[in-house]
Formats: C-alpha cells, structure tokens, sequence
C-alpha cells in the first residue's frame, strides 16, 4: 500500500481563492473551506479588497491572506460567500465585480454559497447557468440571465452553487469529491461527523416550514430583499448583463 506521503506526491496541487467582504456570513465560506482543507495539497489563498481585516455580520474578523490585486491570476477553484447585508454592499462595489469576473473567466471552477450566487451573477458569470441561492434571493437570479434550482446544492458544467448557510457543508463535500474523490468526501463526512437530524421539525427550507414560520420570515426579510433586488437591478444595468 502506498505511503501517505507517496499518495501526498501523486495528487494534483489544487488553488483556491476564498472570496471575503464586508458584513458577510462567516459560515457561508467556512464550512466549504473546511471541506477544502480536509482534500489536502492546496494552495489556498483568503481574499479581500484589501489586507484589512474583515468583520462577519456575526460580529467576528477574518483576516485575509492576500488581496485583489495580489491574488494568483488562474484559479482551481473561485468560491464566493454571501450574507444579505454583504451581498448588497458587494454588489455595489464594482472593484469586487471586476476581480470576480476576471478570476472567473479562468478557475475551473466558478462557485458560491448562499446569496454569493447573486454576487457572481453581478459578475456576469451565471448567463445561462442553473445555480441555487438562498430562499430569500433565488427568485432573483433570473435577473442575471441565470435559472433558479431549489436544490443544496447545483452543478452546471464548471458553476457550483449552493444553497442557504448550511448547505454550505454539502456543497464542499461535493467539491472534494468532484476534485479529489467520493472516497475522500466519504472519509471527510465521517471526520466532521455530519449526520444532521435537525432539532426542530417545521422550519429548516420553505419547503417545510410550517405555514406561521414561513409567514414571518418572509415578514423579517421583506425590506432586506427589496434592497437585493434593487441592488441586483442596478449592477446588472451597471454592467450591462
């Protein structure tokens, strides 16, 4: 049987470039980077406009490991987080949309989680794509040329997206067996245990909340999303998608 460090030499060095902004959800891009970590031999790299730390809209900093403009130019793999609050102000902020798209147009793979999906569609990389986003936002991607898919997790040739935050997990044990192997996204289930039995019956997707919870989500949510979708309206006019 071949030693770890002889299966270490013959796997392929993968790069990943691991989008952050302002007020996005943190969990949005950990799990999948956990994920991404447990596949081994990869070249990953934390980008932000800048070298600043950046602060979750749970209230935490990430520091970044390298910038927009130092970030390495062909990418394994381009993954994009979301957050309302920081989808929004991501969308507004075309030095972001510029770094996406241009990333983009050479990873071999062009994926998100949660509302990241409109931040690439902001970036003209989901025209003609399926893609899954967040109950609050996948109504909107057809805006950006994109049809919506009520899935965990959608695969369209080299688009990968994700659902709602803990889809989050699902979509980066698909990543590591679409990169490395089921074998290896087997073993990464077993490490983090993942098994989930939600708690509570009744909330969880719009497909099974129960008809109260569903109501008053989408009541919370209501100026948050009109906010979304005029933010996604305005880039795409911007941008001309």
């Amino acid at each position: 049987m071949p030693s770890h460090a002889d299966y270490l030499a013959s796997i392929p060095l993968i790069r990943i470039g691991l989008l952050i902004f302002p007020q996005m959800t943190a969990m949005d891009m950990v799990a999948p980077q956990l994920c991404m970590h447990m596949m081994m031999k990869t070249d990953m790299h934390i980008v932000a406009q800048t070298a600043a730390p950046v602060m979750a809209d749970s209230g935490f900093a990430i520091v970044p490991t390298t910038t927009f403009v130092d970030c390495p130019r062909d990418l394994d793999v381009l993954f994009v987080p979301g957050g309302p609050k920081g989808t929004e102000l991501a969308m507004r902020n075309d030095a972001l949309l510029d770094f996406v798209a241009d990333r983009g147009a050479r990873a071999r793979y062009v994926t998100s989680v949660c509302t990241g999906s409109m931040i690439l569609g902001a970036a003209g990389l989901l025209k003609g794509y399926r893609a899954a986003s967040h109950w609050m936002t996948r109504d909107m991607l057809p805006m950006f040329g994109a049809t919506p898919i009520d899935e965990r997790v959608v695969i369209d040739r080299n688009r990968m997206t994700g659902g709602g935050i803990t889809a989050g997990l699902d979509f980066g044990l698909q990543l590591v067996a679409t990169l490395r192997s089921e074998r290896t996204a087997r073993l990464a289930e077993l490490a983090l245990e993942y098994d989930p039995q939600p708690p509570f019956k009744g909330g969880g997707s719009m497909k099974t909340a129960l008809p109260e919870t569903r109501a008053i989500a989408l009541s919370v949510t209501e100026a948050q999303r009109r906010a979304l979708r005029e933010t996604g309206e305005q880039a795409r006019a911007r941008r001309s998608i």
